[in-house]
């Protein structure tokens, strides 16, 4: 197995162990992951693609999309951030730009999954995956373009849904073998199949728990228990943003004010303080300028 040296990822989870983290998918999002005390989180294809050319996650984002996301996410916040990158968006030679252009947009490291493009979301239906050897050399590939630089590669498989449990298993540990830093079977369908990822699969773990999809939702206790380090929530903050902003526009369209959703609104400024008015107003006064 190739050696990697220790990243920012391995830092954090040397001191928590087992770790939850969020989903973020703009700049707002990543502030607020922060503020809440994540110490890691993630950049969700499927939330970028929802928010970025408001479509589903079928394949229809594109590698410059993500990496410009990705670049500013990273820059907003300070905790390490792991950007979702698909398939590599290509075959190896993209995947070692992919792999190049995140590190250089600051990204704490990557997910790169099997599945044949154009993928689909991990939890939708009709997903097919590669070879495993194609696989491999992509992640080989993304090995390689690493190199020493401090950058977290996690192996995603989908081949639960096209071809099996033990296929699935079998290129974790091939991918881990390779040199990626962690695994991430993907939607294991149902308790028996999470338990059994959660004892074979090669360590670090991902568990990927996104409500209401083909996976039990499972605690952090509980999925440490059954082995897992990484404890990943996806798009619960997207959804979040979503029922919240549904609410408030419905009111304020039938009932034409906002009063009456105070409890959904943050005041003026606690977000002003999210978004550091004070600190821009302190610069442009440095430099003797208006603010």
């Amino acid at each position: 197995m190739t050696l990697h040296a220790a990243s920012r990822v391995h830092s954090v989870l040397d001191r928590a162990g087992s770790l939850v983290f969020p989903g973020v998918y703009d700049t707002l999002s990543a502030k607020l992951a922060e503020r809440a005390g994540f110490e890691l989180a993630f950049v969700s294809g499927y939330a970028v693609s929802a928010t970025c050319i408001g479509e589903p996650d079928v394949g229809l984002l594109t590698q410059s999309e993500v990496i410009d996301r990705a670049r500013r996410i990273c820059g907003s916040a300070d905790i390490p951030i792991i950007v979702d990158a698909d398939t590599g968006y290509g075959n190896p030679l993209n995947v070692v730009r992919t792999v190049r252009e995140l590190i250089a947009a600051g990204a704490a490291g990557c997910f790169l999954e099997d599945q044949v493009w154009p993928k689909r979301c991990g939890h939708m239906r009709g997903k097919r995956v590669v070879a495993r050897d194609e696989y491999l050399g992509k992640i080989r590939a993304a090995v390689d373009a690493r190199g020493d630089a401090d950058f977290f590669l996690v192996a995603r498989t989908d081949a639960i849904a096209d071809g099996g449990l033990n296929e699935a298993l079998a290129r974790a540990e091939a991918a881990r073998a390779a040199g990626a830093d962690a695994t991430f079977v993907e939607a294991p369908r149902t308790r028996e199949e999470l338990t059994a990822v959660g004892r074979r699969a090669p360590k670090p773990t991902v568990a990927n728990m996104v409500e209401q999809g083909r996976t039990p939702v499972l605690s952090r206790d509980e999925l440490a228990a059954l082995g897992f380090q990484l404890v990943l929530y996806p798009v619960s903050g997207l959804y979040a943003a979503a029922r919240a902003l549904e609410t408030v526009y419905g009111h304020l369209h039938s009932a034409g004010t906002t009063a009456g959703t105070g409890d959904l609104l943050m005041a003026f400024e606690r977000f002003n303080d999210l978004i550091g008015v004070d600190e821009a107003y302190a610069l442009a006064e440095r430099y003797g300028g208006d603010s």
